[in-house]
């Protein structure tokens, strides 16, 4: 249970955060319709009204220092960590933070691309369970092959991924109590031309789900667990209920983008298959392999264009090369994400959240596991703020 001070901490905070996130909407022509609280969960709070930035650096700086005093170490650890994100967002927004900085300071993780050494290891990977499987050729030629083999048309998306989700539901329900009716889950729309493979719309209970990449049986499994069940309509829900009843903070109410929180939110919903015990066949691991590696390159894609300058061209043809499966629909939405600076270095929380939370969570024995997945639902994280469970 939290204490009083970090509840209250978090009624403070609520508010500062919503303010932070009008003054930025309040900007002309920002090209950010989503703004920075991307969703706003609470009926009660509302934003404090700051005259300038300077003003709103002058509050988080006030919070930062009181979120010293709280009594949990990974609330201190991680307050701290979402005071200094904004106060980066603010300086970003006076042009005053490099695009490493917004790495590192929005979400702090290290400000560097995945490695080669990272990726070759998973090209490998992938290269031997496909030859294990019975594919030949170099990767590229296995990697297409797999997923023809696993193509899921995109008449036929819908349908398939509303049976995941239900069976998604099922295991979910039997691992952690989910306080509501199946009937208040998540119902299937396909889009098009968006720069997202998926998204949560949970306020509409509608996954929106991107049909323009090539789309794989395991790979709209993993999207199930990610946007859904165990991943974000979860995660929403119980801190919707849970603040509710008191025993959660109010911040839990908002998703914040370029912040703290940013990579454990990917990584909770990433780490959903292993929650489930859901990963039952080769097609499966193949697929698991693919979604790291895609966040990989992902970053690469984003380093090269925002920190090492090449033209959208080059890092298309680069990513192209890269990217194995998906097609030019995934090829395509990618470079609009990270395109866009408001949302560039966002792509880094893919790579940094799996790492963060799916270590923790294999390292401990099962009946440990129960008070981590509070641990982990109940409260913001940071990926330094997961470390601390232990």
């Amino acid at each position: 249970m939290l204490s009083a001070a970090t509840l209250q901490y978090g009624e403070a905070l609520t508010p500062a955060l919503l303010g932070v996130d009008a003054l930025y909407r309040a900007e002309e022509d920002n090209g950010d319709d989503a703004g920075l609280v991307v969703l706003n969960m609470s009926a009660t709070h509302r934003p404090e009204v700051y005259a300038s930035y300077a003003t709103a650096e002058a509050r988080f700086a006030d919070l930062e220092r009181a979120a010293e005093d709280l009594p949990e170490a990974d609330r201190q650890l991680y307050y701290g960590q979402v005071c200094r994100s904004t106060l980066a967002f603010m300086r970003w927004r006076a042009g005053k933070l490099a695009f490493t900085e917004q790495v590192s300071q929005f979400l702090h993780v290290l400000a560097a691309p995945a490695s080669d050494h990272e990726l070759d290891g998973l090209r490998g990977e992938m290269r031997t369970l496909l030859t294990h499987m019975g594919y030949s050729g170099d990767l590229a030629t296995q990697c297409s092959a797999w997923e023809e083999r696993n193509r899921v048309r995109p008449e036929e998306v819908p349908a398939v991924l509303a049976e995941l989700l239900d069976e998604a539901w099922e295991r979910t329900v039997e691992r952690m109590e989910l306080p509501a009716p199946k009937s208040d889950g998540m119902q299937v729309k396909t889009v098009s031309g968006v720069p997202f493979n998926a998204r949560c719309d949970y306020l509409h209970r509608q996954v929106e789900l991107n049909i323009d990449p090539i789309l794989t049986r395991p790979a709209l499994k993993h999207l199930a667990v990610h946007e859904c069940y165990p991943g974000h309509y979860v995660q929403f829900k119980l801190r919707e209920t849970w603040y509710q009843e008191g025993s959660a903070a109010a911040d839990g109410l908002l998703s914040v983008v370029n912040t703290a929180s940013s990579s454990t939110f990917e990584g909770i919903a990433d780490n959903g298959l292993y929650l489930l015990d859901w990963i039952e066949s080769d097609d499966d691991r193949v697929s698991a392999l693919m979604t790291r590696y895609r966040s990989g390159i992902g970053t690469g894609a984003a380093w090269r264009l925002h920190a090492e300058g090449w033209s959208p061209e080059r890092v298309t043809d680069w990513l192209h090369g890269q990217s194995l499966v998906g097609g030019e629909g995934w090829v395509h939405n990618r470079m609009r994400f990270i395109a866009a600076p408001q949302r560039s270095a966002l792509i880094w929380s893919y790579w940094w959240g799996e790492a963060s939370v799916t270590p923790v969570w294999r390292a401990l024995a099962p009946p440990q596991r129960p008070a981590f997945l509070r641990f982990l639902y109940g409260r913001m994280h940071s990926p330094q703020s997961v470390a601390l469970f232990a």
